[in-house]
């Protein structure tokens, strides 16, 4: 096999489960920074949820509007909703396009499964990044952070074995 070949046997769906997986962190990546910007551009212009001492806002040198902890936390749940849906729908391109084999389902239950799966992670995640802030008072960006992991590794599996042919 030249390096032609090759190199669209790993563009395919057809590549092997580690290069699969590269490619499903590249898309993961790609969701990842969606989500991230949606977030913050939600969570501080639509729904305030970070403060003066979180590291985003003193990276950029913003000023943060005073919101007490538990409206906080609402609002970066509101924030997360948001986001969701829109890294969302750019996850699901990525991983249909470039990853997973479509095909097991309806294009339409596809879809809703994707999101269905994600909305459990996301669910665990939000609930956990809410209890954090509440509870813990921990900045918006490191409870941020916890539930991107752990939806991270949900979504990977459930993806690969119930939504898309693998």
């Amino acid at each position: 096999m030249n390096l032609r070949e090759r190199w669209d046997h790993y563009l395919s769906h057809d590549a092997p489960p580690l290069v699969q997986f590269v490619k499903y962190g590249l898309a993961g990546g790609l969701a990842t920074v969606t989500h991230v910007l949606a977030f913050f551009l939600v969570g501080f212009l639509l729904f305030p949820c970070v403060t003066d001492n979180d590291p985003l806002v003193k990276l950029f040198g913003l000023v943060a509007p005073a919101v007490d902890e538990a409206l906080r936390a609402r609002h970066a749940v509101f924030s997360n909703v948001v986001a969701f849906f829109v890294s969302n729908t750019v996850c699901y391109l990525a991983n249909r396009w470039f990853v997973f084999r479509p095909g097991r389902h309806h294009v339409v239950i596809e879809f809703l499964l994707f999101l269905a799966v994600s909305a459990v992670s996301m669910i665990i995640g939000t609930t956990l990044m809410g209890v954090l802030i509440q509870r813990f008072g921990i900045e918006t960006t490191y409870a941020f952070g916890a539930n991107i992991l752990s939806s991270l590794a949900i979504n990977y599996v459930m993806r690969k074995f119930f939504v898309f042919k693998g």
